[in-house]
């Protein structure tokens, strides 16, 4: 049976330093010493050492070397992708640190209508916080935003992949149908999804494009648009908005890291509970 030694990790992470995962992965993707050298401004002879000390720390070889090459082993390939996700944690805990509490409040959400569903829970957090204290960042990938720390919230639909996040939920939306003032289905009181299908100006992906800008390829016939019925009162008087029977209607959430302690985004979750 093999033995257990306790505490052997962070006995070893404890003598690591950030500066070497940096040389190792400059290594890594480099394969060569030289090059990776000059990559960190340093000469190789030193980046050679760090290298050597590191894989005594870890007691296993990192790196096959020979006079003309340089191949990561398999220690190594394991070692570069642990290496790098700790880089990437590491970036993010000294992002997070340095905005919780203060600074900008960054909000990832769907270009156009998001922000409509957040319209006076906003107001009421800047007319608590001042002016310029909330952002938005528009993107269709609002939880990537939130995991990568471009962001601090983000407003999500339900559906998505909401692992490692808290949630709040904000309303629910019925799908409706925007379709051009003139379109036989603008005159109907709702429209089932299956008629959508028969219609070349439908597409299940939407353009990555602001509320505005769809709601114009509307207007001109050039695309029906799904979307969720806060979007109804921004389409103006050359689109309808038409219920769509055969969806289910969507749970919208506001999503954080669930580790995250930003009073900040407790704040904004507090705005938005019912009164």
């Amino acid at each position: 049976m093999t033995s257990w030694v306790p505490g052997i990790t962070v006995a070893v992470m404890g003598r690591i330093e950030v500066r070497e995962l940096e040389y190792f992965l400059a290594v890594a993707d480099e394969l060569h010493f030289a090059r990776a050298a000059e990559r960190l401004g340093i000469a190789p002879p030193p980046l050679s050492r760090a290298i050597a000390q590191l894989e005594r720390r870890l007691g296993t070889t990192l790196f096959d070397r020979t006079s003309r090459r340089v191949e990561l082993t398999a220690a190594g390939r394991a070692f570069r992708t642990e290496a790098r996700a700790t880089l990437s944690s590491l970036d993010r805990a000294v992002t997070r640190a340095q905005q919780v509490g203060c600074g900008v409040l960054r909000i990832a959400t769907p270009p156009g209508a998001g922000s409509g569903l957040l319209r006076e829970v906003v107001r009421d957090y800047i007319a608590h916080h001042g002016r310029d204290t909330v952002e938005f960042v528009f993107t269709r990938e609002q939880t990537a935003a939130v995991r990568e720390g471009r962001a601090d919230v983000a407003l999500v639909c339900s559906a998505e992949e909401l692992t490692g996040l808290d949630t709040h939920h904000v309303t629910t939306e019925r799908p409706v149908a925007l379709v051009a003032a003139d379109h036989p289905f603008a005159e109907q009181d709702a429209v089932p999804a299956s008629a959508l299908l028969h219609d070349p100006a439908y597409t299940a992906d939407l353009p990555a494009l602001g509320l505005d800008a769809l709601v114009d390829l509307v207007a001109t016939g050039q695309l029906i648009a799904v979307v969720g019925d806060s979007a109804v009162d921004r389409t103006g008087e050359h689109v309808v908005a038409v219920p769509v029977t055969g969806l289910p209607v969507i749970d919208v959430l506001l999503a954080w890291p669930a580790d995250s302690h930003d009073p900040r985004i407790a704040h904004l979750v507090g705005l938005s509970e019912p009164a």
